[in-house]
């Protein structure tokens, strides 16, 4: 495998991609880019169709991208279909281990859960899905408890950040 940087201009979107980006997994995949830029290749075929990465493709092109790493498959017709669906729907297929998903996520400094693509509901459904789960399974959840305060500019969030340092608060910045 060998990794090219290519013009996003030179790629074409695949026509036959039946995999929908609606605009949370977009802003999802653009925030993914802005924090880790890109970690890894999209898939290509010899004639720069796009065989797996059309979501990361488009995300770069709105962030105003000139240039992303490819990869260039040999796969040709109903091989190169499949892999483009066999691509999505393995990662469907696995589950998250919920209780060590809420462990990682609350571990996390900063912005760092939103960059990995969950917002502040799904961020709290996770750490309550996990407290449910271990309640099920009579395993002792100690509990955190979560207060989510919009602020109406960085001044006030600095405020409030503050406040919390001073009661021994732990407290994360996210924007």
């Amino acid at each position: 495998m060998k990794i090219e940087r290519v013009e996003c201009e030179s790629l074409t979107f695949d026509p036959h991609n039946v995999r929908e980006h609606d605009e949370r997994n977009v802003e999802a995949i653009k925030e993914s880019l802005i924090r880790f830029g890109q970690q890894k290749p999209i898939v290509v075929d010899g004639d720069g169709v796009v065989i797996a990465g059309n979501g990361t493709l488009g995300a770069a092109k709105m962030l105003g991208w000139t240039h992303i790493d490819i990869v260039r498959t040999k796969l040709t017709g109903e091989e190169a279909v499949a892999f483009a669906i066999a691509d999505n729907r393995t990662a469907e297929l696995a589950r998250w281990d919920d209780q060590g998903l809420a462990a990682v996520l609350d571990s996390l400094n900063g912005d760092l859960a939103f960059a990995a693509g969950y917002s502040e509901s799904e961020l709290a459904n996770v750490l309550r899905k996990a407290e449910q789960q271990a309640e099920n399974e009579g395993i002792v959840f100690d509990p955190e408890y979560l207060v989510l305060v919009t602020c109406r500019d960085e001044k006030q969030q600095a405020e409030v950040y503050q406040l919390c340092q001073k009661e021994n608060l732990d407290a994360k910045l996210v924007q």
